[in-house]
């Protein structure tokens, strides 16, 4: 039996989506267990390319079972354009269970959220706008609804009713906005219940009898280290925890039986949204990761602001998450780059520190660089660890030593067959 969690290492957008679809070829269970339709995980295979953005990327293997985890919030709107979406293209979601402890993200929410970023001016956070926060929000208030009321519709309608109520309130009396049509909403998730019901389960049930028989179980890890509620750079963060203490909590699976961490490293710095980020690169290096990167939201669509790799952020994620190995992706990205840089210490005021500083302090860390010479060569090409350019090895071997993990998976390309074991 494994139980192996695959988490981001930096800001998210480190290729997760990649690595669980060829990983869940050989797993039984493939648990996504925190976030919601915020985050998209790209991946490309045999079938084609695929934003994924609730439904777990085991979902590719027919023999797998796919469970949206109780620490999600889920989108009705969104998870039923999903479903449409791999149904047209002829993968089958049978294979797709709901817990019914997870919560629903109401188009409230998203109106919530954009009003309060509106409000915020120049101090918007960058959030995606899909209404995670509120969702998480009145998941801890306990007024939110859980997607085990898809099994009665009259409470559903009832809940459904107060929630939105509520937020109208909300968005009437604070903002001054106009209220949303209620009657159209509650008919469309009336719609979306009738069509869901079936995939809500007990999802415990599914993960305690794999456990006892042994399986192999993927937690699916959404955004990065960095955007970690109480370990990100607060408050331009999540609001869940995409660590493994939150993989454990979100799918649940008890912490001792999580075999191994995985994490997943991008082999340079991008970030979405607003917040320090001591790397960027405002300059034609920014947009060369940019454009060869193709470093564009799959959830938003949004360019990502890119720079050197931080490998003092990632001896951070090292800590935080306590890598067995790491996955490298996009390795093949810096294969036209003369030359590199790569942060390895923070300078605040004049002075090199030895810690993660909070917020205010990060915006005025200066950058402490090692240069080392590019490798010119196709690393696109490689398919296997001897294959790799002797300086990309060198690269890689650096990763290591700040992840304090072998890297067992290189990626040099999105397809399945791009990436390779070690």
């Amino acid at each position: 039996m494994t139980v192996k969690a695959v988490v981001g290492a930096q800001w998210g957008d480190e290729g997760k989506g990649k690595i669980v679809d060829l990983l869940a070829q050989e797993a039984d269970i493939v648990v996504r267990f925190q976030g919601g339709a915020n985050a998209g995980h790209t991946v490309v295979n045999s079938l084609g390319k695929f934003a994924l953005h609730l439904v777990p990327c085991g979902i590719f293997n027919p023999d797998t079972l796919n469970i949206i985890g109780t620490g999600t919030v889920v989108d009705l709107d969104e998870l039923i354009k999903e479903i449409d979406m791999l149904e047209n293209k002829g993968i089958s979601t049978a294979n797709l269970r709901i817990s019914n402890r997870a919560h629903i993200s109401l188009p409230v929410y998203s109106q919530l959220e954009r009003l309060s970023e509106t409000e915020r001016g120049e101090r918007k956070q960058g959030s995606t706008l899909r209404g995670i926060s509120p969702a998480y929000a009145a998941k801890a208030l306990r007024v939110g609804l859980q997607m085990g009321s898809l099994h009665n519709v009259i409470k559903f309608r009832t809940g459904l009713t107060e929630v939105l109520e509520g937020g109208n309130r909300l968005i009437t009396k604070i903002y001054g906005a106009e209220p949303l049509n209620l009657d159209e909403i509650v008919e469309r998730y009336l719609g979306h219940a009738r069509r869901l019901e079936p995939y809500v389960c007990d999802s415990l049930g599914f993960i305690q009898q794999g456990l006892t028989a042994n399986k192999n179980i993927l937690l699916e890890g959404q955004l990065g280290t960095m955007r970690d509620l109480d370990w990100g750079i607060y408050p331009y963060v999540t609001s869940s925890n995409p660590l493994p203490g939150g993989a454990a909590a979100g799918a649940g699976i008890p912490p001792h039986k999580i075999t191994s961490v995985l994490g997943v490293v991008k082999a340079f710095s991008t970030s979405v949204g607003e917040g320090p980020f001591v790397t960027e690169q405002n300059n034609e290096v920014g947009n060369y990761l940019r454009e060869v990167g193709l470093e564009f939201g799959a959830t938003t669509g949004r360019p990502r602001r890119c720079g050197w790799l931080d490998a003092v952020g990632l001896k951070y994620a090292a800590m935080l998450n306590g890598f067995t190995e790491i996955a490298i992706t996009k390795l093949d990205t810096l294969d036209g780059l003369e030359s590199l840089k790569v942060c390895v210490g923070y300078k605040l005021d004049g002075k090199e520190i030895g810690y993660m500083p909070l917020t205010d302090d990060l915006y005025r860390v200066e950058p402490v660089y090692i240069d080392l010479p590019g490798w010119k060569q196709k690393a696109a090409s490689a398919r296997s660890w001897e294959q790799l350019p002797r300086r990309a090895q060198e690269y890689v071997r650096l990763i290591e030593s700040y992840c304090s993990a072998p890297a067992t998976l290189i990626s040099v390309g999105p397809e399945r067959e791009a990436t390779f074991s070690r």
